[in-house]
């Protein structure tokens, strides 16, 4: 938590000192689910910025209408993820890679670790979360600061009861929603852990739940089929909450 804390605040130091972020813009993140991308989450957060996160998957002209649609002009990218955004027509947009040996690891070198958040409204928009596309041009969906907690304090605190010795994973991308609370809101809300991983593969989840000892798992319906037909119910065992969507 230290950590995070450290980092976030170096990365909302940096974009509003080094990349012109002010209050309200829009920043594009892109990247698997891994420490840097929450870190970069909460960046964003801290500076009053507005969160528009991404799957990896997405490709070129995808991300162009994400880009067209929000209005990002500054886009925080894991160095591994830039060939598709690099392919994007986009004009205007500055991209900044985040990772290991990436713009961003350098930039915070020497950067003060001391940040003052942003004094937003409760109303204030903190995050747009795109829908699928699949019925034509994909939608932004406005979410508030109040949100952010409102989904821990309610079903969270009330389905899930978490507690700080609980351990969370799961495989929904944390630009959807249902992975954002899951893998990160919920959790850190109550001061609980979070194991991340960016493939996971129901076997590979199933090996994580059981080396981790895992309490509460977020993955598809689909998953939990796969992992008890490939006999790996025993692996499950530490978990007391299996949440499912999609």
């Amino acid at each position: 938590y230290g950590d995070l804390r450290r980092i976030s605040n170096q990365i909302a130091r940096l974009l509003t000192d080094a990349y012109g972020v002010v209050p309200g813009n829009r920043v594009l993140l892109r990247g698997p689910n891994n420490p840097w991308m929450v870190a970069c989450w909460f960046g964003v957060m801290k500076c009053g910025a507005v969160a528009v996160t991404t799957m990896p998957m997405l490709r070129a002209a995808e991300l162009e209408k994400v880009v067209s649609i929000a209005s990002v002009r500054l886009a925080l990218c894991d160095v591994r993820f830039i060939d598709e955004l690099a392919k994007a027509d986009i004009s205007g947009l500055r991209t900044v890679t985040f990772g290991d040996d990436s713009e961003l690891s350098s930039d915070i070198e020497g950067t003060p670790d001391d940040f003052e958040p942003v004094a937003t409204a409760a109303d204030d928009v903190a995050l747009l979360a795109f829908t699928s596309g699949t019925t034509g041009r994909p939608k932004a969906t406005m979410h508030f600061h109040r949100d952010v907690l409102a989904v821990a304090d309610t079903f969270s605190a009330h389905a899930l009861q978490p507690v700080p010795s609980d351990v969370f994973t799961g495989t929904p991308p944390i630009a959807f929603t249902f992975g954002l609370g899951g893998l990160v809101i919920f959790p850190l809300r109550v001061g609980a852990s979070t194991l991340l991983i960016e493939r996971g593969s129901p076997d590979a989840l199933a090996d994580a739940i059981r080396e981790y000892s895992v309490t509460i798992c977020f993955t598809a319906p689909t998953a939990y089929r796969a992992m008890l037909a490939s006999g790996k119910a025993k692996s499950l065992s530490t978990l007391r909450r299996a949440v499912s969507a999609g």
